[in-house]
């Protein structure tokens, strides 16, 4: 069953004092969909902390260009990446679909708040196993490490993400 989400703003959700890691081992289950570049995506709705509409972001000098910089979101400061560029696409104007989706990314014991840039946010679905496709291979020099495979939705396809594994803990580092 499909249900429509609502973008929240800041000062809605509870405080980010509390990240814990969560465990996604199987595929099946709830997931965000979002879109970049006109291209269908989703990550696990356990990931997802909020979802926010953009605001004010901060530059901070000497990042990669993916990262558009920080937010401060009631009193955190959130790093925020331009998912577009971090996947290769070129950046795109904002508009009033353009959203911020804070997740927790997995590191060590614990989990960090990261804001992921979207074009736009469009429901919450749930998928079952025998829905979701192995990731096709692309070929030795292209990694797709980081996504959890395709899920099919009627006679569209929906590239499920591993949120986790969008970026690497280099670029993690590099970043908080």
């Amino acid at each position: 069953m499909m249900q429509e989400i609502e973008t929240r703003q800041p000062g809605q959700t509870e405080s980010f004092d509390s990240f814990k890691p969560v465990d996604c081992g199987k595929k099946e289950g709830k997931y965000l969909a979002f879109t970049l570049d006109k291209e269908d995506y989703g990550i696990r709705i356990l990931k997802v902390r909020e979802i926010i509409g953009m605001m004010p972001i901060t530059n901070v000098p000497q990042t990669p260009d993916f990262v558009l910089g920080v937010i401060n979101l009631r009193g955190k400061v959130i790093p925020v990446v331009d998912l577009r560029v971090r996947f290769g696409m070129r950046s795109n104007e904002r508009n009033d679909r353009t959203c911020i989706v804070v997740v927790e990314f997995a590191q060590g014991a614990g989990a960090i708040p990261m804001g992921i840039v979207v074009d736009s946010v469009s429901e919450v679905f749930h998928i079952k196993e025998s829905d979701i496709e192995s990731t096709p291979s692309f070929g030795v020099k292209i990694n797709t490490d980081f996504i959890l495979g395709m899920a099919k939705m009627g006679n569209s396809i929906k590239i499920l993400l591993d949120i986790d594994r969008v970026l690497s803990a280099q670029d993690i580092e590099g970043i908080v």
